[in-house]
């Protein structure tokens, strides 16, 4: 019984010494756990205070300072660099070298360059591109027995002003002109071709001759079925509407425009310049489409009288 008891008595001792160890046990995980606490305010406090993020911060922050600093060091020796090559490329920009200035004479700045006139020889051979050249002008059949009758009328003109050098060839039917050494302007060639061009077509020598005077002339074509299409009785009443009873519709547009109109068949070629051609061809347009005569001669005689007061 005593042996019993004395167990029981240091079973009591072994369990209160272990309830004593768990309890300051306990009471020191709470003090560790304010403490961890406190730590863990700490470290905010210290993340807060430095620009990196956590487990970042540390001894490295010195270095990326030191490499900033060498990066805005060497950004800025950059940019010295770069206003200098500026600086440079303008001074040598607007310094003149020795070539430019002997070529140009010495005068302000920002004028354009002067050059000296072309020598004689220069001249001459930009002159002799257009010498020797030759333009063939085919004549229809029905023109060549006119051209026969009228021939002093045309080779005059283009000998003594033109200076050139014409021959019939009636082998190919065909004008052949060709530039000599006489020759002084070189569109000459193309206005004599253009006077027998003209003349081809159907205008009188004297009318055509103009082209040889004058620069601003020019020749329009075109034909009745471009306006309208007519055919048969249709298209022989269009031109006989522009001819007018003895020519008198066509005398009446050429004086009141001051052009040269010709009716070969279905084509119609007017002669003159810019406006006075547009005149004529509104008034034929007129006449294919099917307006009356009368109404074209008022609208001529308008336009007559207004040219007239501009005169």
């Amino acid at each position: 019984m005593v042996a019993s008891s004395s167990s029981k008595q240091s079973a009591a001792a072994t369990a209160s010494s272990s309830k004593s160890k768990k309890a300051a046990s306990a009471k020191a995980g709470i003090v560790g756990g304010a403490a961890r606490s406190t730590a863990g305010e700490q470290d905010d406090d210290v993340v807060l205070k430095h620009s990196k993020p956590f487990g970042q911060e540390g001894s490295d922050d010195d270095e990326d300072i030191d490499i900033a600093d060498d990066t805005f060091q060497t950004a800025a020796s950059m940019e010295e660099d770069d206003d200098l090559m500026i600086g440079e490329s303008s001074v040598s920009a607007t310094a003149p070298t020795p070539a430019a200035t002997s070529s140009t004479p010495a005068s302000s700045s920002g004028s354009k360059p002067s050059f000296a006139p072309l020598s004689a020889s220069a001249a001459s051979s930009l002159t002799a591109v257009a010498k020797g050249q030759l333009r063939k002008i085919p004549i229809p059949p029905h023109r060549l027995t006119p051209l026969k009758n009228d021939w002093h009328k045309i080779y005059t003109p283009l000998v003594e002003m033109a200076s050139l050098q014409v021959r019939m060839n009636v082998a190919r039917k065909t004008v052949e002109l060709k530039s000599s050494r006489y020759t002084t302007e070189q569109g000459m060639l193309q206005k004599g071709a253009d006077f027998v061009k003209a003349f081809a077509l159907g205008f009188e020598a004297d009318d055509a001759i103009a082209l040889l005077r004058m620069d601003d002339l020019f020749i329009d074509t075109f034909e009745i079925k471009d306006v309208k299409t007519l055919q048969g009785d249709n298209l022989s009443r269009a031109i006989g509407r522009i001819a007018g009873k003895d020519g008198r519709t066509r005398f009446a547009i050429e004086n009141a425009s001051r052009t040269r109109l010709v009716i070969a068949d279905t084509k119609i070629h007017i002669l003159g310049n810019f406006g006075n051609i547009k005149i004529a061809r509104d008034a034929v347009v007129a006449l294919i489409r099917g307006s009356p005569p009368g109404k074209v001669y008022a609208n001529l005689k308008t336009i007559g009288a207004r040219q007239r007061q501009r005169a």
